[in-house]
């Protein structure tokens, strides 16, 4: 009898053991931007240290279009089996699930973490007429054709810019890119006036003796200890709330719970591995794990915001 007890705990062991999920090849990352934008480099960063958790290569796939209909469209249609995951931007991809005729659902993907979330800031040239915020506002308020540039059309910084103006009562023009990268080079060329975008991919060329860029508000209740001598906009009495956008991974409906539980582990071990965190020190990227339930908590609440707020902000 004893025997048999034996021999049947450890099959169960070894069933256990066996039915432990791990990756069978490479995996790919899919980022809905271009190589070399701020999303794709911290993605790879990202996956160049996971790789030591993981076990495998991890391939990041750029499918770049549509403000990252395009990217995340695959990603919610790729096969639910661990081999393909995705990077979503957050709250641009809850504003697309939200809005009439949207290619995928939120409900197509799978929360796993979070990797990072940054604050929204307002920024202009630094040989702009536009020395502080005050100014810009006033120049709006007399002249509804100044330009600003958006990484698309209801995207993270196109809504920043909205949150921006419509709190102010104000109008501008909008020129919308393709992405992060070509917004900050229509502002660095000169061909809008302002524009608004995450603090860490402006704040090399915004900090540095020889700026190109100068910074005129936050997106923040309080100062960022990064750029103490520049205000909110919750001190000018505009948007009063903390803005900004958070980069996460997820992946397609159906993944396996054992798969996720996989990439959650992974990704907490690489998130809290000191050599990646000093290399996202560097690049000041801010770190913001979550796990898979407080991103699934997280996101609901950005559908809620772009149900409430966002949605509003594109009538």
């Amino acid at each position: 009898m004893l025997k048999k007890l034996l021999e049947a705990l450890l099959f169960a062991l070894i069933s256990l053991s066996a039915s432990a999920w791990e990756p069978h090849g490479e995996i790919y990352l899919i980022v809905a931007y271009k190589a070399g934008t701020a999303t794709d480099i911290g993605a790879r960063l990202l996956a160049k240290h996971a790789e030591k958790y993981v076990g495998t290569k991890i391939n990041v796939v750029n499918i770049p279009g549509a403000d990252g209909k395009e990217g995340w469209f695959n990603l919610a249609n790729a096969t639910p089996n661990g081999q393909t995951i995705g990077y979503i931007n957050l709250p641009t991809f809850t504003t697309f699930t939200v809005m009439r005729d949207a290619p995928f659902e939120l409900s197509d993907i799978v929360p796993i973490v979070n990797h990072i979330s940054e604050v929204s800031v307002i920024v202009v040239r630094a040989d702009s007429q536009y020395s502080t915020i005050d100014d810009l506002l006033t120049a709006l308020s007399s002249d509804n054709t100044i330009r600003a540039s958006t990484n698309g059309y209801t995207a993270s910084n196109h809504t920043a810019a909205e949150l921006f103006v419509q709190s102010a009562n104000l109008e501008y023009k909008p020129l919308h890119c393709d992405g992060t990268a070509d917004q900050i080079l229509a502002l660095r060329n000169g061909t809008v006036d302002f524009t608004c975008a995450k603090l860490s991919d402006i704040i090399s060329l915004a900090t540095n003796y020889n700026s190109e860029l100068r910074i005129l508000a936050v997106f923040s209740e309080t100062r960022d200890p990064s750029i103490p001598d520049i205000p909110t906009l919750a001190e000018k009495n505009l948007y009063p709330h903390w803005y900004g956008s958070s980069r996460a991974i997820a992946a397609p409906k159906g993944t396996p719970d054992e798969v996720i539980q996989f990439y959650e582990e992974a990704f907490r071990k690489t998130l809290t591995d000191p050599e990646c965190v000093r290399e996202h020190d560097k690049l000041e990227l801010n770190i913001d794990y979550m796990d898979s339930q407080e991103l699934t908590n997280f996101i609901k609440a950005q559908e809620k915001f772009a149900k409430k707020i966002v949605s509003g902000l594109y009538k």
